[in-house]
């Protein structure tokens, strides 16, 4: 039987999460799962098994997957999932940081590396769509397809949005195919994965190395501005988000005369005072000012705003309010 359909309210509403669990996990692979809704979660799945290739269409309002170490070590399908989001956001974490994914995104996962995602769906219609297949079946080496793990690829326009479409023929057409139809959806499947992926690669590749940089260095930029408030962003962590060495990290922001660490550092200072001038932020402790920007240290932030500004942060700050006063600004903003 090539198609396979499932739905939870077959059960009473206390059993049906666990039903799910153990039908994803008999579906896809072993995963930790949680929602707010696990007290009634209703939940449909629709799979296509065209043998090694396995696809699936899942409908849910809100799902926690968490791919752990030990679940890796206990069972792993050494297979690439690849899901397309077809309704409603999430937040997807392969490494220490997070990604934004929306509708119509593409994202490839690897059954071998820590991940989690948590999704929010629209309700009434499939949440998302999954590939599975074994690595080898992909053509491009796996160090390659690592640089696109729990990256959004657009699956709105181009190959992408060619992928996309076929993805969602193939569930809305699947009890149209007979098991003599099985080899040739399952080559097109991958043929046409494989090209989302090669066209992802070559459009880094055909930039100028000068083009490429900038774009590097504009993700990076990027990046530490969004984690400066976790105490753990070092210029390691910075480094292996982006899969490259810290000796090109620092390379890239030499041109600015400075150093990864100390950059950093620049930049959760500049937001602590902008913060601690900020007349809508004075009930704010200055710890707490100082730890919204990844200091856990109350002394050494002190020292370090001293050194940088030529005084201690709670002057700053008194400094910041008199003159405020002096200006007869409106300070509620």
């Amino acid at each position: 039987m090539l198609v396979t359909e499932f739905s939870t309210n077959i059960v009473a509403a206390p059993e049906r999460f666990a039903l799910w669990e153990d039908a994803t996990e008999r579906s896809h692979m072993r995963n930790r799962l949680h929602s707010n809704d696990r007290n009634d979660f209703r939940a449909e799945m629709r799979g296509l098994d065209l043998a090694e290739v396995q696809v699936a269409a899942l409908a849910y309002s809100h799902l926690e997957v968490v791919r752990t170490p030990r679940l890796i070590r206990q069972s792993d399908p050494e297979v690439y999932q690849i899901n397309y989001f077809l309704g409603g956001q999430g937040i997807v974490s392969a490494g220490k940081y997070d990604t934004t994914v929306r509708t119509g995104d593409l994202m490839v996962m690897d059954s071998s590396r820590p991940y989690r995602g948590d999704v929010h769906a629209d309700p009434g219609r499939w949440s998302h769509m999954t590939v599975q297949c074994p690595r080898g079946l992909l053509p491009l080496p796996a160090k390659t397809i690592r640089r696109l793990f729990a990256v959004p690829i657009s699956g709105r326009s181009g190959m992408g949005g060619m992928f996309a479409r076929w993805l969602c023929d193939l569930n809305a057409r699947a009890d149209e195919f007979t098991p003599d139809d099985v080899p040739t959806l399952a080559s097109v499947t991958v043929d046409l994965l494989g090209s989302v992926m090669a066209r992802c690669l070559e459009a880094e590749e055909t930039l100028s190395p000068e083009a490429r940089r900038t774009a590097l260095r504009a993700r990076v930029v990027a990046f530490v501005e969004r984690h400066l408030a976790d105490p753990d962003l070092t210029p390691g962590a910075v480094a292996d988000a982006h899969h490259i060495s810290r000796r090109l990290l620092q390379q890239l922001l030499a041109e600015d005369g400075t150093s990864p660490a100390a950059w950093i550092r620049h930049r959760r200072l500049e937001h602590c005072r902008l913060d601690l001038a900020a007349p809508g932020l004075n009930a704010l402790p200055m710890r707490a000012i100082a730890a919204r920007w990844g200091f856990t240290d109350p002394k050494h932030f002190s020292r370090l705003f001293h050194a940088t500004y030529g005084m201690p942060p709670r002057d700053y700050r008194d400094r910041s309010r008199q003159a405020c006063a002096n200006r007869h600004q409106l300070c509620a903003n």
